[in-house]
């Protein structure tokens, strides 16, 4: 019965919605100046090295795109998704800096020291430097590497900026929001900054009030224009939309005033702007010559907010949470390569797979001693091939808030279930310590000024309770907790959970320095830590050390 409803809600979420034709002018989300008619390349020697853009959105919920039965319309990814391959079995991280660690480096955050929450804009903290990234292996075998968009991977020394990590060249924000307008972010009262970044400095001259969806898309423009397309490309457009602030130039309200919640209103605005944006930056990739030879591939970075207006609906939990609604991600990939067009994937693919499978797709060569956790699915998604990986490890966070009743005893000696952690394991999916928000969100909770918790579907949970397994496939909405039913099952994935703790390295979240504070830096988010100052302090204490000795040698 619990099937045949399941089933039944899974039919009713995946409504499509209708799209335009490629060479309709649908707006100005980046719109550059001239007519973005198709025109192909020019003849020459076949190029065996593909095009590579990758297209990261900020926050959009698991339901809102339109082929997912959203009332938000979504032409360009619909047309995309339904031209390409939809991954409908894809999984990211539930929040901005995990995954695109994941993504850039092929890792679990386990094995980065990133496992836990974010990196704050005032942290001395940053993605590992030894760790090697997609960019700089891209960069090995000819590619040229740019990024445009939101970085989010530490920026406290030069050697942390996209620039020092494989990127050719940059333009975006360093930190995880900002104003989409004036690019000003405050962490903090009087902690406030400028973050707007053109390779290495801050991009004063773009300050010009523009909204960071059509810039970007503007900046996208203009490097497709300029680089020669017989020549590979690695594109890494990273929107900040639909990150709050909630925030989006006032057409694209024009379809949503029927939507009463107002933060749900500005949120379809935003995916609207971005949705043209992504249309834009495919007629480019036509218009330059690029698109035969391309592979886009779109993703989100985790689920949305619902008290920012995203929906994940039919999904569990949210943003932030282990939950399918903060995990399960919108994917798909669009290119003239695949062989299987028009289909839908249902393999298990996660992020940290784009590492192994964009280098693979590149002739690049993975190092023997590069431990990746990521693997090469370019033949699951191309080609219908069962996918080479049958477990993901949603991550360990030794440091998150301890669940009050969690135990070694609860988990039969195995596994302490105070600790947060989550493990997809085949079929299966568990979860211990606190797993975060763990409401249903329906479409109905955005009627309101809410979204109003009255309409949410929420479970009491039993008193203790500290570890919870679901049978995915048969419930992705995470209805059913099989913990009680199969304790055998359950020791297995904590003796899972147990191995790869073995392989973690120790957590990196040091405490905010006072240094970061824009206003000892120009007005501006950027690097602080200076080299110099560590070396002067080490020759210092080395000095007075030798000091110290000679003196107790004469003594």
């Amino acid at each position: 019965m619990v099937a045949a409803v399941l089933a039944a809600l899974s039919l009713l979420s995946l409504l499509t919605c209708g799209y335009l034709a490629w060479g309709s002018r649908r707006g100005r989300a980046g719109e550059a100046p001239g007519n973005l008619r198709r025109e192909e390349p020019a003849a020459g020697a076949p190029r065996s090295q593909p095009h590579i853009i990758f297209i990261l959105a900020d926050d959009q919920g698991f339901r809102d795109v339109g082929y997912h039965g959203s009332e938000i319309r979504t032409p360009t990814l619909d047309k995309l998704a339904a031209e390409g391959v939809k991954l409908e079995n894809y999984y990211v991280q539930p929040m901005c800096t995990p995954s695109r660690s994941q993504l850039i480096t092929g890792k679990y955050q386990i094995h980065t020291g990133l496992q836990h929450s974010i990196i704050r804009p005032t942290q001395p903290n940053c993605l590992p430097l030894d760790n090697v990234t997609l960019p700089q292996k891209l960069k090995e075998v000819g590619y040229s590497t740019h990024m445009v968009g939101k970085w989010h991977l530490g920026f406290y020394r030069r050697e942390c900026m996209p620039t020092q990590r494989g990127f050719d060249s940059f333009f975006g924000s360093l930190l995880g929001s900002g104003d989409y307008y004036t690019h000003f972010k405050c962490d903090s009262p009087g902690i406030c900054g400028y973050d707007l970044y053109e390779n290495d400095n801050a991009a004063w001259d773009h300050d010009n009030g523009v909204y960071s969806t059509q810039m970007y898309t503007q900046k996208v423009q203009q490097i497709l224009a300029s680089h020669n397309p017989r020549k590979p490309i690695f594109l890494y457009i990273a929107y900040q939309a639909v990150h709050s602030p909630l925030q989006a130039p006032g057409r694209y309200f024009e379809h949503y005033r029927s939507i009463n919640n107002i933060n749900r209103r500005r949120y379809a605005a935003m995916l609207a702007c971005l949705d043209e944006a992504i249309n834009n930056v495919t007629l480019a990739l036509r218009k330059y010559g690029y698109y035969e030879n391309s592979i886009i591939i779109y993703s989100s970075d985790n689920g949305g907010q619902p008290m920012a207006g995203g929906s994940n609906w039919p999904l569990r939990g949210s943003k932030g949470t282990y939950w399918e609604g903060g995990i399960r991600a919108v994917g798909f990939v669009h290119s003239p390569l695949l062989k299987n067009k028009g289909s839908v994937c249902k393999e298990l693919v996660h992020i940290t797979d784009w590492f192994p499978t964009l280098i693979t797709l590149a002739e690049g060569q993975i190092d023997e001693d590069i431990q990746l956790d990521g693997y090469d699915v370019w033949e699951t998604i191309s080609e219908g091939r069962r996918s080479p990986r049958v477990d993901i490890l949603h991550n360990i966070d030794p440091i998150y808030t301890k669940a009050k009743n969690g135990s070694w005893a609860a988990g039969y000696g195995i596994w302490n279930t105070a600790i947060q952690s989550a493990i997809r394991v085949n079929h299966w999916k568990l979860l211990t310590g606190n797993p975060g928000y763990s409401d249903w969100v329906p479409p109905q909770a955005f009627s309101n000024a809410g979204p109003n918790r009255w309409h949410n579907e929420r479970v009491s949970w039993s008193a203790g309770k500290t570890v919870w397994l679901f049978n995915i496939t048969a419930d992705p909405y995470e209805r059913v907790d099989l913990s009680a039913r199969h304790p055998e099952v359950v020791k297995q994935l904590l003796r899972r959970l147990s191995q790869f703790n073995k392989t973690a390295v120790p957590v990196r979240y040091p405490p905010k320095d006072p240094r970061s504070n824009p206003k000892l830096n120009g007005g501006v988010w950027g690097p602080w830590f200076k080299e110099d100052e560590k070396k002067k302090k080490s020759d210092k204490s080395k000095g007075a050390n030798k000091q110290k000795k000679s003196k107790k040698k004469k003594k």
